[in-house]
C-alpha cells in the first residue's frame, strides 16, 4: 500500500462537518478518486485500499469500482465499458488492501473481454467480468423516465436524519458521504413506520462535487453509486430497515449494462424495484437516467436478506 493511498483513505474521517452534519463536498469526493485510482505493482496486478472508516465489511460498491478500475486500465481508451457481471463471494477485511488480478480473456476486432478477481488472505472475495466496446453507430430506442421532481428541492440524506434516528445508526450516519443522494419515495427508514410499502425506491444521485474528465472513471463512480439504495426496494415491501430491525444483509451478485454517455457528477435518476424475494434472497432492479430524460445504465443486483 503506497502511503499516498493511505492518507487519501484516512483522511475521510478527517473532514469538517456540513451543516446537515455530515463530511461531503468536494474533498470527500476527491478521496473516492484517490480511492479508485488503484496502484500497478505489476503487470495485469493491482492494488486497492479501503478508507479507514469502513464497517466491518468492505462496501460492495467500493470493490466493483475498483474491479472495474483495474479491468480498464488494461484496456485502450477508445473502448467503453458496456456491461459488468460480478459475484460477491465473502465478505472484505477493509483493514488490509485487496489485490485486483486481471486476466486479458480476448481482444477482438470490436470488444475486449476481461476478468477481475479480488483477492485477500489467499483468497477470491469478488470476481468480476467486463465487456468493452469501440463506438459504434446502431438502432436507437430506450424506455421513458418516469415523472419526478428536480433533485434540488429534495432534501439531503442529513437532512431527512432525526436524532433518534442517527443514535441507532450510530458510526454510519455521520460516515463521510462522496455521493449526494435525494430520495423521491419516502426513505425507508421513515416509510417502516407506516408499515410495508410497495416493492420500488427512487432516489436521485450525484458526485458530491466535480470529477476529472475521464469516461472511465465516470462508469466507476456510478458502480460504486448503483450498490446505494438498490436493496432498499425490497425491505420497502416488508416494512423493515437496515440497522433499525432485525435485519441481515449482503450483495450476492451484481450486473450493469452502460447505454449511453454520461457524468456521474450531474444528477441521475436510480429507479429501482423488487420483483420477487424468496429464499432468504432478494431481486432488485434499477434503471439510471440523466436528468434530460435519457436511459444511460441498467443494474440487477441479488441480496442475501435474512429477517429474524
Amino acid at each position: 500500500m503506497t502511503e499516498v493511498a493511505r492518507a487519501a483513505a484516512e483522511a475521510l474521517d478527517q473532514e469538517p462537518l456540513t451543516a446537515d452534519g455530515v463530511p461531503r463536498g468536494q474533498a470527500v469526493l476527491d478521496r473516492l478518486v484517490a480511492l479508485l485510482d488503484l496502484e500497478k505493482i505489476e503487470e495485469n496486478i493491482f492494488r486497492g485500499v479501503s478508507p479507514s472508516h469502513s464497517p466491518v465489511r468492505v462496501f460492495g460498491g467500493q470493490v466493483a469500482g475498483q474491479a472495474l478500475v483495474a479491468a480498464g486500465r488494461t484496456v485502450p481508451p477508445e473502448r467503453g465499458v458496456h456491461s459488468l457481471h460480478a459475484y460477491f463471494i465473502r465478505g472484505g477485511d477493509p483493514s488490509v488492501p485487496i489485490v485486483y488480478e486481471v486476466d486479458r480473456i480476448r481482444d477482438g476486432r470490436s470488444f475486449t473481454t476481461r476478468r477481475v478477481v479480488a483477492v485477500q488472505h489467499g483468497k477470491a472475495i469478488f470476481a468480476l467480468s467486463a465487456s468493452f466496446q469501440k463506438v459504434e453507430q446502431g438502432v436507437e430506442h430506450a424506455e421513458k423516465m418516469p415523472e419526478v421532481p428536480a433533485p434540488d428541492g429534495l432534501p439531503t440524506h442529513g437532512e431527512l436524519m432525526t436524532p433518534e434516528l442517527k443514535a441507532k445508526f450510530g458510526r454510519i450516519a455521520d460516515r463521510p458521504r462522496p455521493i449526494d443522494i435525494r430520495y423521491v419515495s419516502e426513505p425507508p427508514w421513515l416509510s417502516r413506520e407506516s408499515g410495508p410499502r410497495e416493492a420500488s425506491n427512487q432516489v436521485w444521485m450525484r458526485a458530491d462535487g466535480t470529477l476529472p474528465d475521464d469516461p472511465l472513471l465516470q462508469v466507476c463512480v456510478l458502480a460504486y453509486a448503483s450498490d446505494m439504495t438498490l436493496l432498499d426496494a425490497i425491505l420497502a415491501r416488508h416494512g423493515v430497515y437496515w440497522g433499525t430491525d432485525n435485519v441481515m444483509g449482503a450483495s450476492l451478485d451484481h450486473a450493469m449494462w452502460f447505454h449511453r454517455p454520461f457524468r456521474a457528477d450531474e444528477w441521475v435518476l436510480y429507479d429501482c424495484v423488487s420483483p420477487s424475494a424468496s429464499g432468504g434472497r432478494g431481486l432488485a432492479t434499477g434503471r439510471f437516467f440523466t436528468q434530460s430524460g435519457e436511459l444511460i445504465a441498467t443494474v440487477v443486483q441479488e441480496g442475501l436478506i435474512r429477517i429474524g
